[in-house]
């Protein structure tokens, strides 16, 4: 009873969650992914490594896949994405926990950037003109 619980309120967290919460909830799926693999490396699990690598990859890719190049700054982010797309990719090859942990480390630094745009966007509204979410929340535009 408990576990179909907590996989309502997961669906419905998903299901009612904006594009920049659901872009942060990427994130730290990629994260927890790559914290997992991390393990299974430690301990010799080559396959458990491999499928949560890949799991990140995937995301990693969405997000490349969704970015809005009319705005400059998708430019900046699709170099930074194919740098951990790669890294990872490296990673799984050799089950390699530094380059995994070096891939690791950005997946954060981007989050915690998301995160710190999320709030400025929140302090934004209260005090503004709204900053909206345009096609994909990788890419912002004002609009007023």
């Amino acid at each position: 009873m408990t576990q179909n619980m907590t996989l309502a309120y997961k669906n419905n967290s998903i299901q009612t969650a904006s594009p920049a919460e659901l872009t942060l909830m990427l994130y730290d799926g990629a994260i927890k992914f790559c914290n997992i693999a991390l393990g299974a490396i430690e301990n010799g699990d080559v396959q458990k490594a491999n499928t949560n690598i890949i799991k990140a990859e995937k995301i990693i890719t969405e997000f490349r896949a969704t970015l809005d190049f009319k705005y400059p700054v998708a430019k900046d982010f699709e170099l930074v994405y194919d740098y951990i797309y790669r890294r990872l990719v490296e990673a799984n090859i050799h089950k390699d926990a530094e380059v995994l942990t070096e891939a690791l480390s950005y997946i954060r630094e981007m989050r915690d950037t998301w995160k710190e745009v999320m709030r400025l966007n929140r302090v934004q509204n209260a005090t503004g003109p709204k900053i909206q979410y345009v096609r994909t929340p990788q890419t912002l535009a004002m609009a007023e």
